[in-house]
């Protein structure tokens, strides 16, 4: 097998933080540190796109994975190259074949509940049919590390506040963690992330990453657009600190998801997909005990 035609791309990091002078409860001046948030509007092939609202901490990778979840395109190697030049705050994306109807395919647009207002092309909702997920387990002990991994994770949140961080793993091994101003930016980020990773295949070439061993974990709500964005990953596990909403209920039970929200210490709900997630109620009962 040859090797898949990765896009070039820059590397136009920018601070995630700047100071400013606040004043606390005491009547103090403090420094405290604040997220940055910038706007980044994306052109493919000189045509205006979209203007995201984003931390700027891997700006390239956040516009290939919002073209890979909006289905603008389907295949890493559609894209030729992503430049991003924070001077004139813009990112120019050149495909190599170009986008057959993208003005009507991003003329209906809707505004999402996405913290920051994310924004979604089309009638995603219509594919929805089409994607079909991996068989995967993941037990209850693997929860329990992820939830404790995303705990120790040293963070912008921490130190500012004011952001939404989102993880991939591989089972309960923490593969890439990002942060933004907004839930769906960061998806997008790890969408555009899993699209450039390879691995090795039995016929000793190279095949695009596997999902079936993967969780997402997002700080933010299970809407429907984080649902969406998770299936379409190819990943059969969504969990989350906070809830879900009805429409990403909906779409997770359609799509054969695995959703677990309200995951803090030993607590949480699955709300979707029960069967892909192996009880052990014994190691709740024992953190139970220890608390008592």
């Amino acid at each position: 097998m040859s090797e898949v035609l990765l896009p070039r791309l820059s590397n136009a990091s920018a601070p995630l933080t700047r100071e400013v002078l606040a004043v606390n409860e005491f009547g103090e001046a403090t420094s405290v540190s604040i997220p940055c948030e910038r706007p980044l509007t994306v052109y493919v092939d000189k045509r205006e796109l979209v203007t995201l609202m984003t931390l700027g901490a891997c700006p390239e990778l956040l516009v290939l994975g919002f073209l890979r979840n909006q289905r603008l395109v389907r295949s890493v190697e559609d894209v030729e190259s992503i430049d991003v030049d924070w001077e004139v705050g813009a990112a120019a994306v050149k495909t190599r074949h170009g986008i057959d109807d993208i003005e009507a395919r991003t003329a209906k647009r809707v505004v999402t509940t996405g913290c920051g207002q994310g924004s979604v092309f089309g009638d995603l909702m219509e594919e929805i049919d089409q994607i079909g997920l991996p068989p995967a387990q993941l037990t209850q002990a693997q929860v329990y590390d992820i939830v404790n991994a995303i705990r120790l994770q040293e963070s912008t949140y921490k130190s500012a506040g004011s952001v939404h961080g989102c993880a991939l793993f591989r089972r309960e091994q923490m593969l890439i963690f990002v942060e933004d101003v907004g839930r769906h930016n960061a998806v997008d980020t790890i969408a555009g992330w899993m699209w450039l990773q390879q691995e090795s295949n039995p016929e000793g070439g190279l095949q695009p990453m596997a999902s079936t061993d993967k969780v997402f974990y997002t700080t933010g709500r299970l809407t429907s657009e984080m649902v969406i964005k998770s299936a379409q990953m190819g990943v059969p596990f969504a969990i989350s600190r906070s809830g879900i909403t009805q429409m990403g209920h909906q779409v997770a039970a359609q799509v054969g998801l695995c959703t677990i929200g309200r995951a803090t210490n030993r607590h949480f709900l699955c709300y979707s997909s029960p069967e892909r997630l192996i009880m052990q109620p014994e190691l709740a009962a024992s953190r139970m005990r220890v608390v008592a």
